[in-house]
């Protein structure tokens, strides 16, 4: 398995394909496995990395509460570690607003960026939302933490759909039968890093090719966020996907894999 020492943790991560380096940084509560429908499309041109961030799947999961800045600072090492030149990267949620960090702190280290449902701050909602998550884990089981997620991630045109409401029953189901991927005192953790997050007076200094994205019914992180992260970086590209909730780089992955992989060739 592949584990590399970085920023005082042990860090796994997963690789797929050849060529340029592609880091993915997923968001809260979730392994870098998730990233497996996109990287089945964009291995074809790229070597995509796929870590685990800190708190979650294999990476080690210290005591927190977790800062944004801290998980750049360990993505940062890992591609020291793997002597890596200027890479692509691509964030979601949580993972967009680390990727945003990581373009701030350590810009030698960024070639573009594409930043799905990202954030430069949050307000009270914001803190409401992502308490509010730790505690349906700390009190609901699996399967029930597991649909309140779909609940919260997925826009009204998927639950019209009766094969997507298959896959969440059955999505479900196996959640019943699993281990969590995460205990509440990581996610709480991650929460924090997610809650404290604000890079308002700094998203100006970005200067490399970004791509932002967003969800037209995104309850979880609403769109005006990605539109002021969007409006922040000098000469950001911006797409809003109609109709599509947080999960839109799933609900719409048809049209969002050509898109990034089309985006990052030209980036």
């Amino acid at each position: 398995m592949p584990y590399l020492s970085s920023n005082g943790i042990r860090m796994f991560y997963e690789e797929a394909g050849q060529g340029e380096p592609l880091l993915l940084i997923m968001g809260i509560t979730a392994p870098g496995a998730v990233w497996a429908r996109h990287t089945a499309a964009w291995q074809q041109s790229f070597r995509c990395l796929m870590p685990d961030n800190r708190g979650v799947g294999r990476s080690d999961r210290p005591r927190g509460p977790y800062t944004t800045a801290q998980m750049a600072d360990d993505h940062a090492g890992l591609l020291e570690a793997l002597d890596l030149p200027p890479v692509r990267v691509v964030g979601c949620s949580m993972g967009s607003a680390i990727a945003l960090q990581l373009a701030l702190r350590h810009p030698g280290r960024v070639r573009s960026l594409v930043l799905c449902c990202p954030w430069a701050h949050g307000d009270a909602q914001t803190a409401r939302t992502f308490d509010q998550l730790v505690t349906w884990r700390r009190r609901l089981r699996p399967a029930e933490f597991t649909g309140a997620l779909q609940w919260l991630i997925h826009g009204a045109a998927s639950w019209k759909d009766p094969a997507f409401r298959r896959q969440a029953a059955q999505a479900r189901r196996r959640a019943a039968h699993q281990d969590p991927v995460q205990s509440v005192a990581n996610l709480a953790a991650q929460a924090a890093a997610c809650v404290g997050h604000d890079v308002r007076a700094d998203v100006h200094r970005i200067r490399v090719p970004t791509l932002v994205l967003g969800g037209e019914e995104d309850r979880f992180t609403p769109p005006w966020m990605a539109q002021e992260v969007a409006a922040g970086i000098p000469g950001a590209q911006w797409h809003l996907y109609p109709g599509a909730g947080h999960a839109f780089h799933w609900e719409c992955i048809d049209d969002f894999n050509p898109r990034c992989a089309e985006w990052l060739a030209a980036h």
